[in-house]
């Protein structure tokens, strides 16, 4: 799964700490999110989308792997 987190992030002049307090997880989460080494919970999706005011599926871009048969 693909994010804008880190470019909404990068647009509120925000660091990944600033970010990781106001939704109440680490840092690392931030990061792991950025890089792609972490999908997150449902209810954390919530949180992101609320907080920069808008869609989940406009910040969490999901991409259907394609099946070789």
């Amino acid at each position: 799964m693909d994010n804008k987190l880190e470019e909404l992030r990068k647009e509120k002049g925000l660091s990944q700490e600033m970010l990781a307090a106001t939704l109440d997880v680490s840092r690392q989460t931030i990061s792991s999110l950025e890089n792609g080494r972490y999908n997150p919970s449902l209810l954390l999706a919530f949180k992101i989308s609320r907080y920069f005011g808008k869609e989940i599926e406009s910040i969490f871009i999901y991409k259907e792997e394609s099946k070789d048969d």
